[in-house]
């Protein structure tokens, strides 16, 4: 069915047609009572002012006088605008759980460049993930072009190009700037050569963050179980303290994956695209065949794990970052100066098994790594094993010590 035309059905026609599709789409009886109420004032506001038919600038109107004329808490206010937006999504056709920002549209001389490139990253075998990073660094840069007031990429100078980096909010973005700018001079696109202008970014070092076998089981005992969304939320955080999977891989499982027969789980990994298998370890498979029986709603969706309200549509990684963290909150885990979301499982799943004296390669394979320098990655977290080769220092001497004695002053 094509878009739906504001002007060829009457208000009392869309809003039956929003409803059913809610009903569709397994929404509960209260929360479409809730829509139907804020339609039916949607409907006696138009009646009211004379207004014929709907659009969205009717609605925006609507939403404007009540809540000018009625005071309501920014929850009621949201759900306002939610009713309002999913109408105005039935009515072209279209149904979207989030809506995504607009983004500013890009003159076509850069569009151009910026597609040559990343093609070229593509050939080159980038990922799409890759690309459509790229592309919003990209993306970004031009708009601090923009602002300083260039408008076209070939007639910017150093000046400028360097003016525009300093605005990147994130420095990470600096080397794909660079490698565009090179690019873009060697393919004889801009005249110049300004990426040797743009400054590198390193990170600083740190320590990835683990917690302790004791930490992590007061976070997986914090879980009430007892609730269809405590047994999801159980099922799947298990599969990152566990098993060490990642979020997106825990969000794309579908239920050919799992094997409970054999107790294996079977998956492609979204990262790196290289095949995987796990064992379905007992707590993982108890808690799987819970949720599946007792928590998952109905539903013909090939993935395992469902958002726990209408519509019933494959989890995101938002949503497992979210629960780990009130997970974590409730568990009173100190997550001071810590990362505290599901891939830090990652880290203290390898730190466990180094300190159980588990190899590095087996601990590489195990979290599906297939670069064997990944190991160095979890030479950092083998604390307890590098503690046995710290040297001793020498004991001070000379001004040193006298200085350490309070004899000497800068």
């Amino acid at each position: 069915m094509g878009a739906r035309q504001y002007a060829s059905q009457s208000f009392e026609t869309l809003k039956k047609g929003l409803l059913k599709l809610l009903q569709d789409k397994s929404y509960g009886k209260d929360t479409i009572n809730n829509y139907h109420r804020k339609l039916n004032q949607l409907e006696r506001y138009m009646i009211a002012n004379h207004i014929v038919t709907y659009c969205p600038s009717v609605g925006q109107e609507f939403i404007d006088d009540y809540l000018a004329t009625h005071a309501r808490g920014r929850g009621s206010r949201q759900y306002m605008n939610t009713v309002i937006r999913r109408l105005d999504d039935y009515c072209v056709d279209k149904y979207q759980i989030q809506r995504k920002p607009e983004l500013t549209p890009l003159p076509e001389s850069y569009t151009t460049l910026m597609d040559t490139y990343l093609q070229k990253c593509r050939d080159d075998g980038n990922r799409e993930a890759t690309i459509i990073g790229k592309r919003h660094f990209l993306r970004e840069f031009y708009c601090h072009l923009e602002l300083l007031g260039c408008h076209d990429l070939r007639d910017a100078d150093a000046a400028i190009i360097g003016k525009a980096c300093l605005m990147q909010n994130n420095k990470g973005g600096w080397a794909v700037i660079r490698m565009f700018l090179r690019y873009l001079n060697c393919a004889g696109l801009i005249n110049y050569d300004f990426s040797t202008i743009i400054p590198h970014f390193k990170r600083a070092f740190r320590l990835p963050s683990t917690y302790t076998e004791d930490e992590v089981n007061r976070f997986e005992e914090t879980i009430d179980t007892n609730p269809k969304i405590g047994k999801r939320d159980y099922a799947m955080l298990l599969l990152a303290t566990r098993l060490g999977m990642r979020s997106g891989d825990i969000a794309n499982l579908t239920f050919p994956s799992l094997d409970f027969g054999n107790d294996t789980i079977s998956i492609t990994q979204e990262k790196t695209e290289e095949p995987l298998v796990l064992p379905m370890i007992l707590a993982v498979k108890t808690a799987l065949a819970d949720y599946l029986k007792d928590g998952r709603p109905e539903s013909d969706q090939p993935y395992v794990f469902l958002r726990a309200y209408a519509p019933f549509e494959k989890i995101t990684t938002s949503v497992i970052c979210f629960e780990a963290n009130k997970y974590f909150g409730k568990a009173g885990i100190d997550i001071t100066d810590k990362k505290h979301g599901p891939h830090v499982f990652r880290s203290s799943l390898a730190s466990s098994m180094i300190n159980h004296f588990v190899s590095y390669d087996v601990v590489r394979k195990i979290l599906g790594h297939a670069d064997p320098d990944a190991v160095k990655h979890y030479a950092r977290v083998d604390i307890e094993r590098l503690r046995e080769y710290a040297i001793e220092p020498p004991a001070p001497s000379g001004c040193f010590k006298e200085f350490l004695e309070g004899k000497w002053q800068l």
